[in-house]
């Protein structure tokens, strides 16, 4: 008689022929795509193809950092994610000012990213997640602290980005500018060191929900059949390959990157598109994954985690994107300095208040989410027209 092995787990090739079979597919034609166009010399759809190349891969690092995170739990796991994609948002950014041949567009360009990524995370990531997350919880909870130590850390990174400036309309000239930059990035880094040891050290309850979570059950499982439905490629890997599968992915990155950068700024260049605008995609671009994951958390009642991800993932853009940016800049001769327009450090403040109001007391609702989502059209609206 033929046994039943419905209790017996998937196999490999199983689990990658139901979850992962259209994806990869998707993926390797984009690829192939953008090659047959490189080649071509199309530059238009170069440019689509790269980006949507980059989405995709980015969204294939973010689902091996989810799979860590489960096995890291938090706040390693939500530091995991924000992680890579502040990483996919380093390479691009570096590669715009490697390989363009308008030195101020490049460092106008990625001033505007560097300063987008933060107000997508804050108002587009936490918007969106916090609005369909109240459409099916009529409010959420999660540790209170948790935003008031984001909150405080983001405000101190905000008006240290603020010295240059303020230095530079006081001064009305950019001597020792590219000095004071290099400092400003050296504390910036130096504190980020400091909330590392804080968050995963000293004060690691911070970061963690003090309530357990509704649907817990549903999104791990509790008995052996959930875990069989719910099993993902990534997840039957050990730390290391995922690690070693980010690695790879990351690098593949980094070449289209170059691909995506010198296109994608010849294009601004020869149509005069705002440069806020162009920084503007590529955040979108690289936040994409995240934005996925935080809805996702959401819609499990995982608001603690959106939290982590949209708010850590902001912390990670001042104080790693900003001093690795600065160094790499120095490297190539092309010095990035941290002089923001008055509008962009007006746009980070204020997100950073918003963010603050609608989450002190512990509590979100959709109406939160739809005023975080206002607000980054407001200011959509602004960098197109600048």
């Amino acid at each position: 008689m033929k046994s039943d092995n419905s209790d017996e787990p998937p196999s490999y090739f199983a689990s990658l022929y139901l979850y992962h079979k259209a994806f990869i597919a998707g993926v390797f034609l984009s690829l192939c795509t953008l090659l047959i166009h490189f080649s071509l010399h199309n530059v238009y759809l170069t440019v689509f193809f790269s980006s949507f190349s980059i989405a995709l891969l980015s969204i294939t690092v973010s689902r091996v950092a989810e799979a860590l995170s489960h096995k890291l739990q938090e706040p390693y796991g939500s530091s995991v994610l924000t992680f890579s994609a502040v990483i996919v948002e380093i390479i691009i950014l570096f590669m715009i000012l490697y390989t363009s041949t308008n030195a101020q567009h490049a460092l106008a360009t990625v001033k505007g990213g560097i300063i987008s990524a933060i107000i997508v995370d804050m108002n587009v990531l936490l918007g969106l997640a916090v609005f369909i997350g109240g459409l099916s919880f009529k409010e959420q909870e999660h540790n209170e602290d948790t935003s008031s130590t984001y909150t405080t850390i983001l405000l101190v990174a905000s008006s240290a980005l603020l010295i240059p400036s303020v230095f530079k309309y006081a001064n009305g000239s950019n001597h020792h500018l590219v000095l004071l930059s290099n400092l400003i990035a050296i504390v910036l880094f130096c504190f980020y060191i400091v909330i590392v040891i804080f968050q995963t050290k000293t004060h690691q309850h911070f970061f963690k929900s003090t309530l357990r979570n509704r649907t817990f059950r549903y999104q791990y499982g509790t008995d052996e059949n959930e875990q069989n439905e719910i099993c993902d490629i990534f997840e039957m890997h050990n730390l290391y390959i995922n690690f070693l599968t980010i690695f790879v992915l990351i690098a593949m990155i980094g070449f289209i990157a170059e691909i995506f950068a010198n296109d994608g700024m010849a294009l601004v260049l020869k149509y005069h598109l705002p440069v806020g605008l162009a920084g503007l995609f590529i955040a979108i671009i690289s936040v994409a994954p995240e934005i996925m994951t935080a809805i996702k958390a959401a819609q499990n009642d995982q608001i603690q985690r959106v939290i982590n991800i949209a708010m850590g993932a902001s912390t990670v853009s001042i104080m790693l994107t900003v001093p690795s940016l600065v160094a790499l800049s120095n490297i190539i001769s092309t010095p990035l300095t941290l002089n923001f327009s008055p509008f962009q450090i007006g746009a980070l403040i204020l997100t950073i208040i918003l963010a603050w109001k609608t989450t002190d007391d512990g509590e979100t609702n959709y109406f939160e989410g739809v005023s975080h989502l206002f607000f980054f059209v407001c200011y959509a609206i602004v960098v197109s027209l600048l």
